[in-house]
């Protein structure tokens, strides 16, 4: 499974989903993000905004942003 979290040291939300990915076991590489918005290139990139906590899950074909969306996602997909 290739799963990647994109997220910032410190923010509530990705810590959040990391701790739900933890729990259920989930294998996945985080990716750590720049504090300013404007230097989330990469998140840009890979779904078209800035904000984290962000989910790629390849074998699934998603990029998922927003923590409740992720947790909602992780909860029918991975449990």
């Amino acid at each position: 499974m290739s799963v990647t979290l994109y997220q910032l040291d410190g923010c509530p939300y990705c810590e959040k989903v990391a701790d739900r990915l933890d729990e259920l076991g989930v294998e996945y590489e985080t990716t750590w993000t720049e504090a300013l918005h404007s230097k989330r290139d990469e998140v840009k990139r890979v779904s078209g905004q800035r904000g984290v906590p962000v989910l790629v899950d390849e074998e699934y074909g998603i990029t998922m942003p927003e923590s409740e969306r992720i947790l909602e996602f992780a909860e029918r997909s991975y449990a």
